[in-house]
């Protein structure tokens, strides 16, 4: 089984992830045969990333499904993931696959009891749940985590999202989570300091002065990290 075939997709969950790898991959020639959604924000999104793909129930979205994506978050997989186990829900050669960055395959294993085969995959953008997404996605890294022999799978997807494909242990995976979570919250944490110490002195429109500096600064950032070698491991 590889990615390229066209595969009957379907989504657990419409907040900003599941419409829009949604519709990424539909992009790339796959079928997206049904999401779940729990809030009329979410069905709205759904419909806007995704017209045309009926809303259901979870159990009906597997059961048409020949891919899952679990796009919750990550303190919901487990609980999930048994329950349905738990129901019988799965099925034998499924493919299914979360988006949580800290987590690997270990969290899906109920599902793979029953046959299922786990990928865990992560693009390492933020999502904003909106088409712009979709360019982002070109330019983003994609996080890889599975068994040997389904790595190719997770690759094929990561790439037809747009996304270079990153492999990623199953050991190394909260590390991984900690480094997505570290720049994210910091950049939105410093980023708010800066734009209320400037509201707090009379600055109008604080966030368009800070912007130019932010991005710069960034960028800069980037490059030494990108243009300076990794430390070579320490001896034992």
């Amino acid at each position: 089984m590889t990615a390229a075939a066209r595969l009957g997709i379907g989504i657990i969950g419409a907040g900003r992830v599941g419409p829009v790898l949604g519709a990424a991959l539909a992009g790339a020639g796959h079928a997206i045969v049904g999401i779940s959604t729990v809030s009329e924000a979410s069905r709205e999104r759904a419909e806007a990333l995704l017209p045309g793909v009926p809303i259901l129930e979870i159990p009906d979205v597997i059961e048409r499904a020949e891919l899952v994506i679990l796009a919750i978050p990550a303190s919901e997989l487990d609980s999930l993931v048994s329950g349905l186990a738990a129901a019988g829900v799965w099925h034998p050669g499924q493919l299914v696959l979360h988006t949580a960055p800290g987590l690997g395959v270990s969290v899906l294993a109920p599902a793979v009891a029953a046959g299922a085969i786990p990928i865990a995959l992560h693009p390492a953008i933020a999502f904003t749940g909106t088409s712009m997404d979709l360019v982002r996605l070109r330019e983003a890294y994609c996080a890889v985590t599975a068994p040997g022999p389904v790595q190719p799978i997770g690759q094929a997807l990561a790439v037809e999202l747009g996304a270079e494909p990153v492999l990623i242990d199953e050991a190394d995976r909260a590390a991984y989570g900690e480094a997505i979570s570290t720049a994210t919250e910091f950049s939105a944490s410093i980023v708010g300091q800066a734009v209320d110490l400037l509201a707090g002195i009379g600055v109008e429109s604080p966030g368009a002065v800070l912007s130019p500096l932010v991005r710069a600064a960034v960028d800069n950032a980037l490059a030494r990290a990108i243009s300076t070698p990794p430390l070579p491991p320490e001896d034992d």
